[in-house]
């Protein structure tokens, strides 16, 4: 372990911490990043194809085992040394766990630049159905009117329809973070959460009454038990929970930083990772009742429909639906004004980890990172994706950011972490000092051997998948320019960030509480 001390530097102190008002700010704050989009939009299709109601098995066995163990992790990081992704793991893990937190940040970077468009799109839709301006070709209008999308890959016109919500989605989040972690993100989600909250809930019960809604349930959750004997099933159950908790990029770790000193870790860990799965599987109750009207309409099953899940389900399919219902100005109101608000809170936490590393390594006051940095990445926003071609760069980077990316720096980070540096004991007990519950071998056995052999099989099956044949079916040029080149520029980013001088000593400081750390403690934390 790098030795934490007080000693004096030449680099001034850094200033003090911004931090929530209390637990509840926390913990709302944790659950607006951790339910975003694709709680929404992909748990629902994922349930569906794997297994239906028996999905559920492996979905609370990973939830379990590697979903909550991360989670703690990050908690523990960004707690016990008060840093962002960079700052906390320098300190936990010298140079080259600074490369790794660097490496999240350049995550965080991508992920914003798209994600922002997907809320540009929702916010559009929400206007538009108040008059269902798809009229009876959902797709058509999609594709066609709204995005305008290109048959080639690299053309680049611009889309006015696009360009002016794109614009004020990054407006309303520059806002929201130049005020602050608590005049500004904790304020947002006191707001945001709430109105998710009752908005889908109405559109839950709204859609349970509609003719079909039964059979679309059944088809969610008749249990197909001979799933459970599919190694893909389990694959996919760890790999959702893993990217629906928005961890191990640098949100968690940051926003824990942001949690005084006395502060219980564990059992706000638990609320927000059962707040996530709760309305996860409220979400898939509200897409499967729908679609089963849907279906019930057209006169056919609903394992016939298509575009289940992501992209197809959210601007082709439910618009479709709401085009046939009757009050469907309203209920599309409620699910597109519900992604907005779900995808604004998760997009508001990305940035905040690279807001957060900039000011932590450079000393930029926070307004200048903001507008700076949020100025910045929104022209890169607007000039890749309010063209012809941003539903087909979406698609890509944000298959290379999440697949690649996350599970790499997940993989990585856990195995310097706690095999390499040993800190597994040190990070037991400081959760275990502060929570209502002792977390010690079995939290370690989780998340220092499970976490990283399952996402490391993970990775090793995409990766082998992505070149034995083109993502989409895309030209195979782009993919090495967009997905590929994405990786290429994380790494390269997080090797220059972490070689840049610090404004403030990251090793003036000394992790509370004290906690003993000998050789045989810190071994606890090894693998076995």
């Amino acid at each position: 372990m790098p030795q934490r001390t007080t000693a004096p530097s030449n680099a001034s102190a850094a200033p003090p911490r911004a931090e929530w008002t209390g637990q509840f700010g926390f913990i709302l704050s944790a659950i607006g990043s951790a339910v975003g989009l694709g709680n929404i939009w992909r748990f629902p299709g994922v349930a569906y194809e794997n297994g239906g109601g028996a999905f559920l098995i492996p979905y609370i066995v990973a939830l379990l085992t590697a979903g909550i163990p991360i989670l703690f992790l990050d908690y523990a990081i960004g707690h016990r040394f008060r840093g962002s992704a960079p700052l906390a793991l320098r300190r936990i893990a010298g140079r080259f766990g600074e490369g790794i937190g660097w490496f999240q940040v350049m995550i965080c970077v991508f992920i914003a630049i798209y994600y922002t468009a997907v809320l540009a799109w929702a916010a559009s839709y929400f206007i538009f159905s108040f008059d269902l301006r798809w009229g009876d070709d959902a797709t058509g209008f999609f594709t066609g009117d709204y995005l305008r999308l290109a048959d080639s890959s690299f053309t680049l016109d611009f889309v006015p329809a696009v360009l002016i919500p794109l614009v004020i989605m990054w407006l309303l989040t520059i806002a929201v973070l130049g005020a602050g972690v608590v005049k500004g993100i904790q304020a947002a989600n006191l707001i945001a959460m709430p109105l998710l909250v009752v908005g889908f809930l109405i559109l839950v019960v709204r859609a349970l009454f509609l003719p079909g809604a039964v059979d679309g349930l059944n088809a969610l959750f008749t249990p197909d038990f001979a799933a459970l004997a599919d190694p893909t099933v389990w694959i996919a159950a760890y790999g959702h929970i893993f990217f629906s908790l928005s961890v191990a990029f640098g949100i968690m770790l940051t926003y824990s930083s942001y949690r005084r000193r006395r502060s219980n870790m564990t059992t706000p860990g638990l609320v927000v990772a059962f707040a996530n799965s709760s309305f996860e599987i409220l979400a898939a109750v509200g897409v499967f009742a729908t679609l089963g009207f849907f279906a019930f309409q057209q006169g056919i099953a609903v394992d016939q429909l298509e575009g289940l899940t992501g992209v197809g389900l959210a601007f082709m399919t439910f618009p479709a639906i709401v085009a046939e219902m009757p009050g469907g100005q309203f209920f599309g109101a409620l699910f597109f004004g519900s992604l907005v608000l779900a995808g604004l809170t998760s997009l508001i936490s990305i940035l905040e980890v690279i807001l957060a590393g900039v000011i932590d390594k450079f000393g930029i006051p926070r307004r200048t990172a903001v507008y700076s940095i949020g100025g910045g990445l929104a022209i890169v926003s607007i000039l890749l994706f309010g063209t012809s071609t941003g539903l087909i760069a979406l698609d890509t980077i944000d298959n290379w950011a999440n697949n690649i990316g996350i599970v790499s720096s997940a993989i990585v980070m856990t195995v310097t972490v706690l095999w390499v540096r040993r800190a597994g004991g040190e990070l037991s007990r400081h959760l275990s000092a502060l929570s209502t519950f002792r977390v010690g071998r079995g939290w370690l056995f989780f998340v220092s051997l499970v976490v990283p052999v399952v996402l490391g099989f993970m990775l090793v099956a995409t990766i082998r998948q992505l070149f034995q044949e083109p993502y989409g079916g895309y030209d195979e040029l782009y993919l090495l320019i967009a997905g590929w080149g994405s990786i290429a520029i994380m790494v390269i980013g997080a090797i220059a960030l972490t070689a840049s001088p610090w404004r403030s000593d990251p090793e003036r400081f000394t992790p509370w509480p004290s906690l003993p750390v000998s050789r045989a403690a810190g071994a606890e934390g090894g693998a076995r």
